[in-house]
């Protein structure tokens, strides 16, 4: 299945129906082109199932060639990890057909386990190393001295399925992951500045959430865009560092808007230019017509606007106005952020320029980011509890009532319940992939029952799959249907099972056909009764990383460079991103309080680094140690119903403190990101809290 997509498919509304694009025709086309050509090539290799050469090339299909490279990649080492696999499981264990089964079993649940601790294209790959060993291993029950012929045969066939899809996306009008990231960061770097634009001037909370969410998904999508044009061409791994980079930064421009719009500055001299220069910056990007095509003039006014945010304002000495105390703490606390917002989309254009010239960057650049990636073990123990548990349980009733058919029901519990096992939303996954099959049966049966038998031929089979292959690739291009439409061309194909002699015989039809919805039931049936997942549970998990981030942050002996946690942040967000979209509006407050953590850590960072600052007056270092302990305790051990710490109240006591010490910009800047951080947790306390789901 399309991984991207089916993201992109929660995110398109009910009214986002459009026609076929020029790029779908293309890809429509493209794809069952390789399609007959693979199948055509089996033929004339006589190989034992056609049907699988020319079903990789439209379960591998995608729009953009690196994204082809990517899934067949993957698809083609979890077959040959699987056929491996199969001869040994087989080799030992062929003779006695429970140990086999339960043997298999295990593998698809290990497999399921390092599936659901693995990304897209790398968690595909390992899932389809579990169930291929089934479809090889089935077969081959009570004669294992056939497995190797199967395994070869199976490994034949997607290979040249694969070739043909690679070569195809690759050669005939290719749409390139390069390209395709530029675009994607262009039309992101303008919905920042429509979101900006909205939270400055008080826009609809639901338009300007809306716009969150996208941005958040659009960020994900250049995440794994980058995967695939480093596999599509060796020449992009110089351009990847500042992909990875720049989504972090994005995700730090989008955190300082959402403060600005939380916190609107009150009216005062310091303040009021400074939202109307940024105001009308984000209002003339978002509003001319090819505004990117040239970053140059945009960059200089964001500099000057950014070098604006970091001057000291006058500020009046009278001490009972409104602007001294901790409210000039407020104004330099919001000058700090609307600064920071200027620098972030600054370092957003400037990795966009990247991107389109790249240059050769040192090798120290090339370090992982020190915090590590958030895994859920948890919930990769059940996916695999649950997918060998289906496994075997069909595999029980198959050898008990010795329906053979019953085979095919057994790996299709097999697929399902691993595919589809890590999905946000498995149950919706797997429907969808039921509701696509059951729509190929009436048409397999037409063509492959009724009129190839009649009319036999490769001529006549093109004639008659092509008009309803074509409509399904481009079903397969819109992110709606993509799910049901990739469904219905694989079984098309399954049910159809075409060869060069065609011949009239329902009753293994309809038996086969049965077997394989019934297969899929059972799994969707898994997915509601075994260890079903809760979505609240799983939104904690993640958001409890994120306050753990934030503790190492305050803790950690050495500092992590800005640019790792950012893109740790990213990576986390994503993760919840999909479990938030399940539970409605009700998740809301999760999502901001996610992006409120990047704020917060943002400016942990900022306050470690004073620690360094030898300007810094020593106490102001304790102090700052100090507050970051305290928010370290707060993060970690605070629960739902226990009374808040004083981390706040310290936090803005510190700040006003400092304020009435110093005049110092560097000073106030520190008393500006406790403000910071004790608006951030006082805007979204759930978030804060551990426990909260």
């Amino acid at each position: 299945m399309t991984w991207t997509r089916l993201k992109e498919l929660a995110e398109t509304p009910l009214s986002g129906l459009t026609q076929p694009t020029r790029s779908d025709w293309i890809f429509a086309l493209r794809t069952v082109s390789a399609g007959l050509i693979a199948l055509l090539v089996a033929y004339a290799l006589k190989l034992d199932h056609p049907q699988w050469a020319m079903m990789t090339v439209f379960i591998v299909a995608q729009p953009v060639a690196g994204m082809v490279l990517a899934k067949g990649f993957y698809r083609l080492l979890g077959t040959l990890a699987g056929g491996l696999a199969a001869v040994g499981i087989t080799s030992l264990f062929g003779t006695n057909p429970w140990l086999l089964v339960t043997v298999l079993a295990l593998w698809i649940g290990v497999c399921t386990l390092v599936s659901s601790l693995l990304r897209n294209p790398e968690a595909y790959g390992a899932a389809l190393a579990g169930y291929t060993a089934m479809i090889i291993s089935l077969p081959a029950l009570g004669q294992p001295h056939v497995v190797v012929d199967l395994a070869v045969a199976r490994c034949a066939e997607i290979v040249l399925g694969i070739v043909c899809a690679g070569l195809t996306s690759r050669l005939i009008l290719p749409k390139l992951a390069a390209d395709a990231i530029i675009s994607r960061l262009k039309r992101s770097i303008l919905d920042l500045a429509e979101y900006a634009g909205g939270a400055f001037s008080g826009g609809d909370p639901s338009s300007l959430a809306a716009l969150q969410r996208k941005l958040i998904t659009d960020a994900q999508t250049l995440a794994e865009m980058r995967t695939y044009a480093r596999l599509e061409a060796p020449s992009f791994a110089t351009r990847a560092h500042p992909v990875r980079r720049t989504i972090g930064q994005l995700l730090w421009a989008l955190s300082a808007a959402r403060a600005l719009h939380s916190h609107r500055a009150p009216k005062n001299a310091a303040l009021i230019p400074m939202r109307r220069d940024l105001k009308n910056f984000v209002g003339e990007l978002a509003a001319t017509p090819g505004a990117l095509d040239d970053t140059g003039p945009w960059l200089a006014r964001l500099d000057a606007i950014a070098a604006k945010a970091r001057e000291m304002p006058d500020l009046p000495e009278d001490k009972g106005s409104s602007d001294t105390g901790e409210d000039k703490v407020g104004t330099i606390t919001r000058l700090t952020i609307a600064g920071d917002f200027a620098e972030a989309l600054k370092q957003v254009m400037r990795g966009l320029e990247a991107l389109r010239s790249p240059a050769s960057r040192k090798s120290s650049e090339r370090s992982q980011p020190a915090l590590v990636v958030h895994r859920d073990y948890q919930a990769a123990w059940r996916n695999a509890v649950r997918a060998a548990l289906a496994t075997l349980l069909v595999a029980i009733f198959w050898l008990t009532t010795k329906w053979s058919e019953a085979a095919g029901t057994v790996i299709l519990v097999a697929v399902v319940s691993s595919l589809f096992a890590s999905r946000p939303d498995p149950v919706q996954s797997a429907w969808g992939f039921f509701t696509g099959t059951l729509i190929a049966l009436p048409f397999a049966f037409l063509v492959g029952q009724v009129a190839l038998p009649a009319l036999p031929g490769f001529g006549w089979f093109t004639l008659f799959v092509v008009p309803i292959l074509v409509p399904a690739a481009l079903g397969m291009a819109n992110p709606r249907h993509v799910g049901v439409a990739t469904a219905f061309a694989i079984n098309f194909l399954a049910f159809l099972s075409p060869h060069q002699q065609m011949i009239y015989d329902p009753g293994p039809f309809l038996a086969g056909s049965a077997s394989i919805l019934v297969g899929i039931l059972i799994a969707i049936g898994v997915f509601l009764v075994v260890l079903p997942a809760d979505p609240w549970v799983t939104v904690e998990r993640i958001s409890q990383a994120m306050r753990e981030d934030l503790a190492r942050l305050c803790l950690h002996e050495r500092i992590p460079r800005r640019s790792a946690f950012e893109s740790l942040a990213y990576d986390r967000i994503n993760q919840l991103m999909p479990q938030v979209q399940q539970t409605g509006r009700k998740g809301d407050p999760i999502l901001g309080g996610s992006i409120a953590a990047v704020t917060v850590g943002l400016e942990v960072l900022r306050l470690r680094q004073a620690q360094l600052n030898s300007a810094v007056p020593h106490e102001t270092v304790e102090s700052i140690g100090n507050f970051l302990r305290g928010l370290a305790r707060e993060l970690l051990f605070r629960r739902p119903g226990e009374p808040q710490t004083a981390t706040i109240a310290v936090a803005r006591q510190y700040a006003a403190k400092i304020a009435e010490r110093s005049d110092r910009l560097e000073m106030l800047q520190i008393a500006a990101s406790l403000r910071i951080i004790a608006a951030a947790m006082e805007d979204y306390p759930d978030f804060f809290t551990k426990g909260r789901a």
